[in-house]
């Protein structure tokens, strides 16, 4: 069977109220690419509401089409028809496996497993509303999870079967016949027709207590009075602070919720990591400590391989960089570059160690690393260098080890180590803290940071394994400022090894006794 003379079915893959859903390959593709098409059929068959469903259709797959394009989280719309009074979506194959079948093939998925799903589709929803738009059926069926890279992948959106479902009143006048959702999954506010952002939060939240427990909604207790789920005696093993985010996104009014996606993806890493972990500063003039250091001669900072951090410096409450930089932010990061989705344009990078380019359609942003190969040009200053052997040679002493342009106060910690704290943070996972260790005008930095903290998790978080610090060199400092180079090795989650190298440029952080990164090259 051909349909619009072209798409070739292989099998149905499911039906529903609103239509089925087929595999079907195309023939007018070399390859006789793989596509999924969704067959959707009008609740009512006359030529006026035909006419009204057929122009709603053409604006909900051009809707499709954009945040196709714009993110690789959700399945491309490859063509649109209609056929025998029916409409036909024709998108992207995705080779993965619903949560669903995860869970029953699995059990219920640990906490880090849970939580590593919600923070690559988070940036997904917070695009998705970016747009205007509602997805109004997020549920373990619509999560895909991608055999190629283990990326959720979302689908089916409501706004469609929305278009079919329209009808005509008595009067005339177009209308909606049927609610969007799926029972259960679905907030109250949903129920009655009228879906908000954080309807889809509240949906989120349930399908991961679904993911924990393994009980569906309607086998939770509630409290008649409040609406409260009761599901923790379900998950004996999260931890509190986990629990309180998901408690917050099921929360029965909607403005008990989080406002966005991204207001919950901040509070799921923050409430994960409250503290910010450091290696103990040596003092002034004293080499770092062997223990931090690998048999391979370079300073790993991959989780299994670190050390336990310790919590030192005073408190988190905000950030005062000499004169220069007012803040309640802390700590010392980089961002190296941006990475364009697959879909990105196909325009060069320039030849700077640090690149940024971005996509005109994908969103959350992605970071591109174009590494520069090339060493460190020789300067007529005297380099410190941060000697990363696991022995010290024999002509190295503690003092010759650390170099500063201008003697720095015995208290105050190591550009170089802040440096290396920095790494240790993000192969720990703890995107939020080294987030936090940003000034704020390298946060908000548009070229770097377009979409803020959610194209920083997406490069550290989607696209990094972890990276390794294999050299880390004071070039210069003083009381205010230092220069530290570092040579990077980046183990990308493709397997991918890339190096790179770049200068630091620090301020010291008088109120909280750090120094902070404020730009790079």
């Amino acid at each position: 069977m051909l349909l619009n003379n072209r798409y070739r079915i292989i099998h149905t893959l499911g039906r529903g109220g609103f239509g089925e859903t087929f595999l079907a390959e195309d023939t007018q593709m070399p390859s006789n690419r793989r596509c999924v098409i969704k067959q959707l059929k009008p609740i009512q068959n006359n030529p006026q509401i035909y006419q009204l469903v057929q122009q709603r259709f053409q604006r909900e797959a051009a809707i499709l089409e954009e945040l196709g394009d714009g993110s690789n989280q959700i399945p491309r719309l490859y063509a649109y028809f209609s056929e025998n009074s029916q409409f036909y979506l024709v998108q992207e194959y995705i080779e993965g496996q619903t949560l669903s079948s995860k869970l029953q093939q699995q059990g219920s998925l640990s906490e880090s497993s849970v939580k590593e799903i919600l923070t690559h589709i988070l940036p997904v929803l917070n695009y998705i509303h970016s747009k205007g738009i509602v997805h109004r059926d997020i549920k373990p069926d619509n999560i895909l999870i991608r055999y190629t890279d283990s990326k959720p992948v979302l689908i089916d959106f409501g706004a469609v079967k929305e278009t079919v479902g329209t009808l005509l009143t008595p009067s005339g006048n177009s209308a909606k016949s049927i609610v969007i959702g799926t029972p259960g999954f679905m907030p109250n506010e949903q129920s009655i027709g009228r879906p908000l952002f954080a309807s889809d939060i509240y949906s989120l939240g349930l399908t991961a207590i679904y993911l924990l427990t393994g009980k569906m909604p309607q086998e939770l207790a509630t409290d008649p009075s409040s609406g409260a789920i009761f599901w923790r005696n379900y998950a004996n093993s999260i931890t509190p602070s986990f629990a309180t985010v998901l408690d917050k996104a099921i929360q029965f009014n909607p403005s008990d919720r989080y406002s966005n996606a991204r207001e919950m993806l901040e509070a799921l890493q923050f409430e994960a990591f409250p503290v910010p972990p450091t290696i103990p500063y040596p003092p002034t003039g004293v080499a770092a400590q062997p223990t931090v250091l690998s048999p391979q001669n370079t300073m790993p900072v991959s989780p299994g391989t670190s050390p336990q951090p310790s919590v030192q410096g005073p408190g988190q409450r905000g950030i005062f960089l000499g004169s220069l930089i007012a803040g309640t932010v802390i700590g010392a990061s980089i961002i190296i570059g941006l990475v364009a989705l697959n879909k990105a344009p196909q325009s060069e990078p320039t030849t700077a160690s640090i690149e940024t380019k971005v996509s005109s359609h994908a969103q959350p942003t992605v970071a591109s690393l174009e590494p520069k190969n090339t060493e460190p040009q020789n300067t007529t200053s005297p380099t410190q260098s941060f000697n990363v052997s696991a022995t010290p040679s024999s002509s190295q002493t503690p003092s010759s080890q650390l170099f500063s342009s201008t003697p720095l106060p015995v208290d105050r910690p190591s550009p170089t180590q802040a440096v290396q704290n920095y790494f240790l943070t993000i192969n720990q996972g703890q995107y939020q803290v080294a987030w936090k260790q940003l000034s704020p005008n390298y946060q908000n930095n548009k070229r770097l940071h377009p979409n803020g903290y959610l194209s920083y998790i997406d490069w550290w978080g989607g696209q990094v394994q972890n990276v390794e610090l294999e050299q880390v060199d004071l070039v210069k400092s003083n009381t205010e400022t230092a220069t530290v180079y570092a040579q990077l090795k980046y183990l990308l989650k493709t397997g991918k090894i890339i190096t790179n190298s770049v200068r630091f440029s620090l301020l010291w952080d008088a109120e909280n006794n750090r120094w902070v990164i404020y730009d790079t090259k």
